[in-house]
């Protein structure tokens, strides 16, 4: 996991001096080789079928916010077939809140979204010579830092949640080298552990059920 993020942490580094590089490359064939982008949109994680509150309707059951990150992948196209392999990583504002002396949770406490790691694939198809259209899947994992009971204050433990992703998608290519998607992406969380900080052991894995509903815009460039 370590050098997923520090591969991404450099693909950061890349997205942020990508305007600059794109104005030193050759043209690109849209829809193929190596790509760079930057992504932000809107993330809501929720309680999964199991641990519904279905008696309680006003039990505000999710926690949602702004959604922000790096992404990178490579693209091999084979006529108007697309597919390959993609990775990223986000971060995102959502938070559990006290709303006048009522905890509004969702399942796993007071807790603040933390980073998310995606690796998987994609397959598209090009509808035109600037438009594809996609699917993809692949294993996703989130942290969320978990806060005392009543108030605001980290601890030293992590929730550390695995699970798997689907999506769908459109891109259009701006130019050869640029191009911006949009996408919506589907995550569910099957299992987590708590994670401690300092010498502590890591808690052991339990079952889990969480939804992540996410809709990304991204623009990006290739190479």
């Amino acid at each position: 996991m370590k050098k997923i993020l520090v591969c991404l942490a450099a693909g950061t580094a890349m997205a942020v001096a990508a305007p600059a590089m794109a104005q030193n490359v050759g043209p690109a064939e849209p829809f193929t080789g190596f790509h760079v982008e930057a992504l932000a949109g809107y993330d809501v994680s929720k309680a999964g079928s199991s641990i519904d509150d279905d008696v309680n309707e006003d039990n505000d059951q999710s926690i949602d916010g702004f959604a922000y990150g790096v992404g990178a992948g490579y693209d091999f196209r084979m006529n108007n077939f697309v597919i390959g392999p993609e990775a990223e990583v986000t971060w995102s504002t959502a938070k559990t809140s006290f709303d006048d002396g009522d905890f509004e949770g969702f399942g796993v406490g007071n807790v603040k979204t933390n980073r998310d790691i995606y690796v998987g694939a994609r397959v598209g198809y090009v509808v035109s010579p600037q438009t594809m259209v996609y699917a993809k899947g692949g294993y996703t994992n989130a942290k969320f830092d978990v806060r005392n009971a009543i108030g605001t204050t980290d601890t030293n433990r992590d929730l550390d949640a695995d699970g798997w992703r689907i999506g769908a998608g459109v891109e259009q290519a701006i130019s050869n080298n640029v191009f911006a998607k949009l996408e919506y992406r589907y995550s569910n969380y099957e299992k987590g552990e708590l994670d401690y900080t300092g010498d502590s052991p890591d808690g052991q894995r339990f079952d889990l059920d969480l939804d992540r509903h996410q809709v990304m815009a991204g623009v990006g460039v290739r190479f």
